[in-house]
């Protein structure tokens, strides 16, 4: 196999923190999906100026060489922005082949950000018919023209790939959309491609690097390129950061939206287990998985979320959503922060805490400055000693049944596919890529049933428990945190841009609540969104600046 299919290791100050908080509190680290922060192995010395260090890397030039003002500055333009480049002249069309010339520049070139392992081969037609309804006077909402990226583990009935990742499953496209594709399809958005991710959610080899894939190789950060871009949804969120679309579709089931929003420095919300559909998307564990909104302002994801979150009859699971599904972006007000109670565990403001997260402070004044009541409050326990052991378990045979709705590719079980890993892909050396997970879930499809589901639900029961009691106790609407938490209970959570630290990364916080608190979770981050203004766009450093 090439080269570009293995993954590239850099240290990261990132991973060595995550490592050092882990054993004070497992929330504020990654999860079983590949959500950790991963390092990378050295990148060769870059050339230099003469001060010892490159840190910008030449960016190609994207688009056309004279931009008309209708098209200027549409890759970090929000939806509200492309709305009134639509109002200017701009077609869909216009804007979908301009962000796709962005995407030629800067994905496999320039910086190789590697966020997009395919493109829509259909995207400029549809892109036209849309235009066309719009001149016709027919509008689908807000997401109408609208370009966005879907993570390659959902599936499309198109022309293109639904992989997760994997060669094993390269071959005969899927025959229909997702319940989620289907919505957003509906609602009038562009499906601008599909995005990269750890390969299988990050569920082949915790060894294997965040954001890695042995279809789509590694996902770059662009805001420093030799950082981690944190999975799985790597390539979700990167195309977002990157200004190659205002919005993605990711996935999570432990932190996969929530690290890389946060890592890089965009909104992303991981819903009430049950708001969105799974159907048609690889699974990894349904006691976790959901589908979220990742976006760069919270209004976009609010807007996102309101399309995507409906009761679906194949999943039983979002019975309940019908009662819930509304249009988010009533909540986001001026003032959202005002008379908002928040609780912040005192672990962040001790002294491993003050190191890893030295912005944590700043966030907390700045919603105390927009008026919320900020407190601090027990740390929730959501330790789950067999959580990667359970999320195994239903591993292997949920993926045994998303692989009997697929033909034409290459593998029918997961043990066909334990069997294909040996092949492909080979690393430099020739030998297979590991894929401990893979086997572990293998070996638990012998596992006795009605004890592994026991365990999950008494899991989910506890952990939710716990985290009501803290909220409870203290009248909180929301525990704010810079790590994940809650993805064991399947409560909501949303992930907001800071500011940025002294290596160029974005910095971040959490916000969790507990079920079908979306409307209270989405009020608090707009409030905060609105006080900081403190995401920034990537500038594609490549590698972090001298302290």
């Amino acid at each position: 196999m090439k080269n570009d299919v293995r993954p590239r290791r850099v240290v990261s100050a990132a991973r060595i923190g995550c490592v050092l908080l882990c054993g004070l509190v497992l929330w504020a680290c990654g999860g079983g999906d590949g959500a950790r922060i991963a390092p990378f192995a050295a990148a060769p010395p870059a050339t230099t100026d003469g001060t010892g260090v490159e840190s910008v890397v030449p960016v190609a030039p994207v688009g056309p060489a004279v931009v008309p003002p209708s098209l200027e500055g549409i890759e970090y333009a929000d939806i509200a922005g492309l709305a009134e480049k639509a109002a200017q002249g701009a077609t869909s069309r216009d804007m979908v082949a301009y962000l796709l010339k962005r995407v030629d520049m800067l994905d496999k070139r320039g910086p190789t950000l590697n966020a997009v392992i395919e493109l829509n081969p259909d995207a400029l037609a549809i892109a036209e018919q849309l235009d066309a309804e719009r001149a016709s006077g027919k509008s689908r909402g807000p997401l109408h023209g609208i370009p966005l990226f879907l993570k390659d583990n959902i599936d499309t009935g198109d022309r293109m790939q639904t992989s997760a990742g994997s060669l094993a499953m390269v071959g005969q496209p899927a025959t229909r959309d997702a319940f989620v594709a289907s919505r957003l399809r509906d609602a009038g958005a562009v499906i601008l491609g599909k995005a990269n991710l750890s390969e299988w959610a990050g569920y082949r080899d915790s060894a294997l690097d965040a954001g890695w894939s042995g279809r789509g190789g590694q996902t770059a950060n662009p805001h420093v390129l030799d950082q981690s871009p944190c999975g799985s949804s790597a390539g979700s969120a990167v195309v977002v950061a990157a200004g190659f679309a205002p919005l993605a579709v990711a996935t999570e089931t432990e932190g996969s939206i929530l690290c890389p929003a946060a890592t890089n420095g965009i909104v992303g919300i991981r819903p009430t287990l049950g708001l969105v559909s799974r159907t048609g998307i690889v699974p990894l564990a349904s006691t976790q998985d959901t589908a979220g909104p990742m976006a760069r302002t919270v209004r976009d994801a609010a807007i996102l979320l309101s399309a995507m979150a409906a009761s679906d009859p194949k999943d039983a699971a979002t019975a309940d959503a019908r009662t819930h599904a509304v249009d988010y972006t009533q909540f986001l007000r001026s003032g959202g922060l005002e008379g908002r109670r928040v609780g912040y565990p005192s672990v962040f403001l001790s002294s491993i805490g003050a190191m890893l997260f030295p912005d944590f402070p700043k966030a907390i004044d700045a919603m105390r400055n927009a008026g919320a009541i900020v407190v601090e409050v027990d740390l929730p326990d959501e330790s789950a000693p067999e959580e990667t052991t359970l999320l195994s378990y239903y591993f292997g045979r949920e993926l045994n049944a998303y692989l009997a709705t697929r033909r034409g590719i290459p593998v029918k079980t997961i043990e066909e596919l334990q069997a294909f890993n040996k092949t492909a892909p080979l690393d430099p050396g020739g030998k297979p890529y590991p894929q401990r997970s893979i086997d572990e879930a293998v070996r638990l499809l012998k596992a006795d049933e009605a004890t592994y589901e026991r365990k999950a639900r008494e899991q989910k029961a506890r952990v939710a428990a716990e985290i009501d009691r803290v909220l409870q106790a203290n009248g909180m609407d929301a525990i704010l945190t810079p790590g994940r938490s809650g993805a064991m209970a399947g409560y909501p959570a949303i992930s907001v841009p800071a500011g940025m630290d002294s290596r160029g990364m974005p910095t971040w916080i959490h916000l969790v609540g507990t079920r079908w608190s979306e409307p209270k979770l989405l009020s608090i981050a707009y409030g905060f969104e609105q006080a900081t203004k403190a995401r920034r766009n990537p500038q594609f450093l490549k590698t972090p600046p001298p302290n």
